[in-house]
């Protein structure tokens, strides 16, 4: 069985977001799906398989547990099958989903692919218990997702960079994971700055301590920042220690979220 590690969200390997990749023949067994996740260690193992009409099945694993949307997997996925040939270059990929309905990815300019994924936005609450202190910072703007995601919203790219939380203190949250944000530094109005606005993406809760670059994250950062910019076109940085780009467009229920990979590792899983 063809198993693949992916950088996404980078142009680079060895930066970005680390998947495993698992291309299966036929339906596989959930137990062994989490325990190959596990052996993996990524934040995500994504395992595809075909299904009828050019459409392919598409779950995703932590170490720990099944997710229900993943973008940096489902990049490092679509990068994987075009990759190998098992779809033909310039093709668009349909994904059928267990939790998240179906979702397309189709080449784009540059080498970037671009993934169609429902807009999560986050509904202001008032910052949970404990939730400043974990994160060691003053409490900001909160929100909180349909996916159970919350959304820390600070004034300045420099405390989100230096941000270093308590991760058993974020583990006590409720919630699939914490996204804290705020405007870049060099922010401008003006199309093509070298990004908008930063994220780190913080999910203890799920065993994953931080994520380097979270496509889904950026479903809910998507349509908070087009309306605080009043820009649908944006380019967000997450600035974990790896670093990746995610280039997106709110386009009301739904984002799209664009970037490139690099496959690093190409083999055979032997069990």
């Amino acid at each position: 069985m063809r198993i693949l590690v992916v950088d996404a969200f980078t142009d680079r390997a060895f930066a970005g977001n680390p998947a495993g990749v698992c291309l299966l023949d036929g339906p596989a067994d959930e137990v062994w799906m989490q325990r190959v996740a596990a052996e993996m260690r990524h934040a995500e193992t994504a395992f595809v398989r075909p299904l009828a009409d050019a459409v392919w099945e598409l779950r995703w694993f932590t170490p720990v547990v099944e997710v229900a949307l993943c973008g940096h997997a489902t990049l490092a996925t679509a990068h994987a099958l075009y990759g190998t040939g098992t779809v033909p270059s310039g093709e668009p990929i349909r994904f059928r989903t267990l939790h998240s309905g179906e979702l397309t990815v189709t080449p784009g300019a540059g080498g970037l692919l671009e993934m169609d994924f429902p807009a999560q936005p986050a509904a202001p609450v008032e910052m949970p218990e404990g939730l400043a202190e974990a994160l060691g910072t003053e409490a900001g703007w909160a929100g909180r997702n349909a996916q159970n995601d919350l959304l820390v919203v600070l004034e300045q790219e420099t405390a989100v960079r230096k941000l270093a939380p308590d991760l058993d203190a974020l583990a006590a949250i409720d919630a699939r994971g914490v996204c804290v944000t705020a405007p870049a530094a060099s922010w401008s109005l003006e199309p093509g700055a070298e990004h908008d606005f930063v994220s780190r993406f913080f999910a203890p809760r799920v065993g994953v301590a931080e994520d380097p670059v979270t496509g889904s994250a950026h479903c809910m950062l998507a349509p908070y920042w087009a309306a605080r910019l009043g820009r649908d076109t944006l380019t967000g940085q997450q600035v974990s220690e790896r670093g990746g780009t995610v280039w997106v467009t709110a386009r009301g229920d739904r984002v799209t979220l664009a970037g490139r990979a690099v496959t690093i590792l190409d083999g055979q899983l032997q069990v």
